[in-house]
């Protein structure tokens, strides 16, 4: 009896100094979408606790969350497109990630334009100026036989939900939405798809960052987020089911609708976290001339695929 109540007692012990043990971390993630789906897995999967962490997934704006994260409000980001340009414009970040490395944006129309030449004299709907969703509208309008800068007028609005609404209210005609706005833009409002994502635009979405000072000081804190979300990452590229339940669950999207956006998605993603050479340099460029810069940064300025290599080889990752 002695011998079982010691036991007992060893066994409660165990469990709470390893809950104990558990370190806090923040990490910022800019909306609820499949870009930070690496996030999402690790959080709901347990690979974050299998690495000794308790993660807080933090929705701010992409531009917050940069300062937060250099001022050490937060301990990582996911939004690494505009880190990746945060740290060209001068701040201590490094990218040492990439999950999404294309454009997943569709362009849409009202009901009433059936092509896009059609659409000439409207409203284009952005969420910013000369970020990734208004650069691939004008590519596909482009490629439609349009010119964006004469045929239509461009409008900030903002986000995905902000865009619909405007769509909806034909305050706007056109726009480019990402999945799941455009399956439910689609399915339930009866909008036009008149193009679909260019499948070679490169446009880095989620992935991880950190500061210069974390990476240095913290080194062994940053591998275990990475390790977590690399196993995370695994797990979205050999688990349609498992993923598509754990983004229905942080999305609040039925089932049906986030296994589609997993499926239309999936093309998106790097196989490994790491960019080619060819679509680093491509991304420097682009970002230069979004700056205003006279030539891209070095390459080491902003990347920094070290980390993510040795975890790969540590998981049996190519």
């Amino acid at each position: 009896m002695r011998r079982v109540f010691f036991l007992s007692v060893f066994i409660l012990y165990g469990w709470s100094v390893q809950a104990i043990a558990q370190e806090r971390v923040k990490i910022a993630v800019s909306s609820r979408s499949i870009a930070f789906i690496d996030l999402y897995i690790a959080q709901d999967r347990g690979f974050f606790r299998e690495e000794g962490l308790t993660a807080e997934l933090i929705q701010v704006s992409a531009n917050a969350a940069t300062a937060a994260l250099v001022s050490g409000e937060v301990d990582a980001l996911g939004a690494v497109g505009l880190a990746a340009r945060a740290s060209q414009s001068g701040l201590p970040i490094k990218v040492l990630a990439v999950t999404g490395h294309r454009a997943l944006f569709w362009l849409v129309s009202r009901p009433e334009f059936r092509s896009i030449p059609d659409l000439k004299g409207t409203n284009l709907g952005i969420t910013s100026r000369n970020g990734s969703q208004h650069l691939v509208a004008n590519r596909l309008l482009s490629n439609g036989g349009l010119d964006p800068a004469k045929d239509v007028a461009t409008v900030v609005i903002g986000g995905a939900p902000a865009l619909l609404q405007a769509l909806l209210a034909g305050s706007i005609q056109v726009t480019a939405l990402s999945p799941p706005t455009i399956i439910v833009a689609r399915d339930k409002f009866k909008v036009i798809v008149l193009a679909d994502t260019p499948k070679d635009f490169i446009s880095t979405q989620g992935g991880f960052a950190v500061s210069e000072r974390n990476l240095t000081d913290k080194r062994e804190l940053v591998r275990r987020m990475m390790r977590a979300r690399t196993k995370a990452y695994r797990y979205f590229h050999e688990n349609e089911k498992g993923t598509s339940e754990t983004l229905a669950k942080y999305t609040k999207l039925d089932f049906a609708i986030a296994l589609e956006t997993y499926r239309m998605s999936r093309f998106g993603f790097t196989g490994n976290g790491i960019l080619n050479d060819v679509d680093v340099d491509t991304l420097l460029k682009q970002d230069a001339k979004t700056l205003g810069l006279a030539h891209p940064v070095s390459v080491a300025k902003v990347f920094d695929f070290n980390v993510q290599r040795e975890i790969n080889k540590e998981l049996g990752i190519r």
